[in-house]
């Protein structure tokens, strides 16, 4: 099966990285991985189109000159990469934004419900490493020292709310979770995973396929341009935060810089926009045994 490998670029002491999250850990020189995590770009072909006063292309313009000044050994999308319906032209403009990134470190990209698979294909698909054989999906897997990441696939078409994996999906996954190694997993998905009609309406039987899986440790997703932190059994949920622009001034509008280790990750907030509170805090979310 083939897996898109990150090698590590940086193995700084493990304990100095979690230091900002008041965290001590015994062990002194853990392998790391540096990630950067952006999601809800919302990208249109038009770079003078705003909403609710956010202008979704500066914003990204911004995220890119920031993540490239954090130096990431890579960067992970978590969808809605276009603005609404995932035309060609949106996924040109985006390509052209994410250049000083993309250049110079992997990015990969899950799908969200603006996005348009055959169109994002059409101009990501040779950039995106780690390509999996599950059909009508695209599904990224990327090892690395210190974890694997596991991008899914929620997009039922373009500019429909509601997610769903599926059945070839899940049946990938459960078996893929039941024969890989125990190198802690992180899972991407764009959808929310509670019980709204707009929601991942499969999150139950996703859940149910994860229970079992010691190794997986976080599911990260977007899709509510909301910035929040639950767990479940264990496993982390983390939501991110969206680039474009946030539905209510409660939430932030920014990305998130990661530092991910065997032991568990450290979660930075970059806001610069809408709620401002939590701008530059670190969350650190230990994995469970």
């Amino acid at each position: 099966m083939p897996y898109a490998s990150i090698p590590s670029l940086s193995r700084r002491t493990f304990a100095l990285a979690m230091a900002g999250a008041g965290v001590s850990l015994l062990r002194s020189a853990e392998p790391e991985m540096h990630w950067a995590l952006i999601s809800d770009t919302h990208i249109p072909a038009d770079a003078s189109e705003t909403y609710r006063g956010f202008n979704p292309v500066a914003n990204l313009k911004r995220v890119v000159a920031e993540v490239e000044a954090a130096q990431p050994e890579a960067v992970l999308h978590c969808g809605d990469v276009a603005r609404l319906q995932g035309l060609p032209a949106d996924y040109q403009a985006v390509q052209g934004l994410l250049k000083p990134l993309s250049s110079k470190v992997p990015v990969a990209m899950a799908l969200g419900n603006h996005d348009h698979r055959k169109n994002f294909l059409g101009v990501f698909g040779k950039q995106q490493a780690g390509i999996q054989s599950v059909q009508e999906k695209h599904v990224l897997v990327v090892e690395g020292p210190a974890v694997r990441v596991i991008v899914l696939d929620s997009l039922i078409e373009a500019n429909s709310t509601p997610g769903l994996l599926g059945k070839a999906q899940r049946t990938w996954l459960s078996e893929f979770l039941k024969t890989s190694s125990d190198l802690p997993t992180i899972l991407f998905v764009h959808h929310t995973l509670d019980d709204g009609d707009t929601s991942l309406l499969d999150a139950p039987r996703f859940f149910e396929i994860l229970k079992p899986h010691r190794k997986v440790k976080a599911v990260l997703y977007g899709h509510s341009h909301a910035y929040k932190y639950e767990a479940w059994e264990g496993i982390h949920l983390l939501n991110l935060p969206a680039v474009g622009y946030n539905f209510n001034d409660t939430e932030p509008v920014g990305w998130v810089e990661s530092r991910l280790s065997k032991a568990g990750g450290a979660f930075t907030l970059h806001a610069f926009g809408g709620n401002m509170e939590k701008n530059g805090k670190t969350i650190f979310l230990p994995w469970r045994a």
